[in-house]
């Protein structure tokens, strides 16, 4: 299965796009370690050289806002696509989390 397919990379905000949105800020993707620690939240995403570069809510132990490589997260090996997400606000996904942790 390929990571991130060109039809969602068009579909993904570029980088910035949703910066004044805060916690209303769309969350498209979600990728995570199957079995493991790992979880990240995409809301925007923009090629970067030979790189695509996104933006989300990562959370490998403690949620963060960031960015991150499709490079790295490909080269990892075990992060896979949730296939079955459905886009809900950023707000959202941090209610789901333990705590309802805020970064």
């Amino acid at each position: 299965m390929t990571l991130l397919p060109d039809y969602i990379r068009r579909q993904l905000p570029p980088i910035y796009a949703q910066e004044e949105l805060g916690e209303d800020a769309v969350v498209h993707i979600h990728f995570f370690v199957a079995g493991g620690r790992g979880d990240w939240w995409i809301t925007e995403g923009s090629p970067e050289d030979d790189d695509f570069i996104m933006f989300g809510l990562c959370d490998l132990g403690f949620p963060e806002l960031g960015y991150v490589s499709l490079n790295e997260l490909e080269s990892v090996g075990v992060v896979e696509r949730d296939l079955y997400w459905k886009p809900k606000t950023l707000g959202e996904v941090r209610e789901g989390l333990p705590g309802g942790q805020r970064c």
